[in-house]
């Protein structure tokens, strides 16, 4: 998993290996038995190999590609919980990951907003209503 997301995201980057581990202050061999799995970088790289990409660094440890339809490791903060159905009425299944991580409660307002060319979005309607209220004291 480690040594498969760091290839990715480095080559995703367009950085050589030489590149990545000039800006670690590692060797590209280092570099090297970091991807190939023969070595671990200490917690220290591993953050400084985070903030390079801007991922997270359990996405860059534990990022299963396969798990999320082929796609690379997400940049941090961005998320793709899976796919939902539409009910009959329209409704759907907000995935639970997704319910914690944005803390969606039962009975709690959501607002859908749309645009034709970016599709619809979803947000708490306290995080709207925040929002305004900023807007309003700027």
């Amino acid at each position: 998993m480690f040594g498969d997301n760091l290839i990715a995201l480095r080559k995703y980057h367009n950085l050589s290996q030489e590149e990545l581990a000039e800006q670690l202050g590692i060797s590209r061999q280092t570099l090297s038995k970091y991807e190939t799995g023969e070595s671990l970088p200490d917690i220290e790289k591993c953050k400084m190999l985070a903030d390079i990409f801007g991922v997270s660094m359990d996405d860059l440890v534990n990022f299963e590609k396969s798990d999320h339809y082929g796609l690379g490791v997400p940049p941090k903060g961005k998320h793709m919980f899976g796919m939902v159905k539409v009910g009959d009425k329209g409704q759907i299944v907000i995935p639970a990951k997704a319910r914690k991580i944005f803390d969606i409660h039962p009975g709690d307002n959501l607002i859908v907003l749309g645009d034709e060319a970016q599709g619809l979005a979803i947000i708490k309607e306290k995080g709207l209503l925040d929002m305004i209220h900023m807007a309003r004291n700027i």
